[in-house]
């Protein structure tokens, strides 16, 4: 689950922290982008990416339960300009599920350089942080998740809404894959989501975090500041039997209090089958938008925290913010964002 501040060790070490996953069409690509290690709690520890770690995109298709294809990412120790090598390989069928594969080799960069093969192209690096909220907005919304009441916007003031986030940064990593590539062909329907993994003493790799649809920590699991919720460390085809119903009776019981539903149940419910599995879904050459008419993919100009907070409480949330908010922390060329 993707969280920018949740818990001290996210301030500590935020380089295994996910902040943000993004997806969207290229110019005749799909686009990846995984945003981790945010500042926005203070100094972070380390800049740059953990050289021990592994991030990962991880491509269900047509619905499976697991995913066939994984992008892997791993870094080295940096420079003494703090630049650090990388290294992508694509993994397979069964092999995009198993830590032990290798893959294939498919690039090798640099941190802060664009590095290109075949239409496949990769950049990694700080940037400015395109994602925008008022946490004053979000902390209505929590508590009245947390205690199964109406959101209580009566102070809340769109039009003096301001971007917490504004003059924060993260690192990325931004992949740009050709549609030749045969999982993410134009009309294929995938599910993605990213992940983080620290290498064991044993030998093998151990899940510190996931990220797939927006928001789901920021909102459901605020409280977890020991960072011991399970949820990190599952994988999505548990999603449903692990925390499905319960999160269903979360949003139950605010539609219930709200009283914007005769079901408040079954529009629980209804989130629920939405959210979880927790992969973000997108189909392979269409536009990209995270809203309230559709999810499907991710952008960086999408208000994803107003459609998160909107539909978990089935009323309007009016967030007083908009694609303008961060229009200077994006680009419309690869890769697509604006270093820091």
């Amino acid at each position: 689950m993707s969280h920018h501040l949740d818990t001290p060790l996210a301030a500590q070490n935020g380089q295994l922290y996910i902040d943000d996953l993004y997806v969207f069409p290229g110019e005749g690509s799909t686009v990846f982008a995984m945003d981790v290690n945010s500042n926005i709690t203070g100094v972070y520890a380390e800049p740059g990416f953990h050289p021990e770690a592994r991030y990962e995109f991880k491509v269900h298709v047509d619905g499976a339960d697991h995913e066939s294809l994984t992008y892997r990412f791993s870094f080295g120790e940096p420079d003494a300009d703090g630049r650090q090598p990388w290294r992508l390989h694509a993994l397979t069928g069964a092999d995009a599920r198993e830590d032990s594969a290798e893959g294939d080799l498919v690039l090798e960069g640099r941190s802060g350089e664009t590095a290109e093969t075949g239409g496949t192209r990769a950049w990694t690096g700080r940037i400015v942080d395109p994602f925008y909220i008022d946490l004053d907005l979000l902390a209505i919304v929590n508590g009245a998740v947390a205690k199964g009441t109406a959101p209580d916007l009566s102070s809340w003031r769109p039009g003096e809404a301001r971007n917490t986030f504004a003059g924060t940064t993260v690192e990325t990593i931004v992949l740009e894959v050709p549609h030749a590539r045969a999982q993410v062909k134009p009309g294929a329907r995938i599910g993605v989501w990213c992940a983080t993994k620290l290498a064991t003493d044993a030998g093998g790799w151990r899940q510190i975090n996931r990220g797939g649809n927006p928001m789901m920590w920021p909102i459901f699991w605020p409280g977890d500041t020991d960072f011991s919720n399970p949820a990190n460390t599952r994988h999505p085809s548990e999603d449903v039997a692990a925390v499905g119903d319960a999160i269903a009776g979360q949003v139950a019981a605010v539609v219930r209090a709200t009283g914007t539903s005769a079901d408040p149940e079954g529009y629980g419910q209804t989130v629920s089958r939405q959210l979880f599995p927790d992969v973000l879904p997108y189909v392979v050459g269409t536009p990209a938008s995270f809203g309230f008419a559709s999810r499907n993919g991710r952008t960086h100009a999408d208000n994803a925290p107003e459609a998160m907070l909107s539909l978990v409480t089935n009323m309007p949330v009016p967030s007083g913010l908009g694609p303008a908010t961060a229009s200077a922390a994006r680009t419309a060329q690869f890769p697509y964002v604006v270093p820091a």
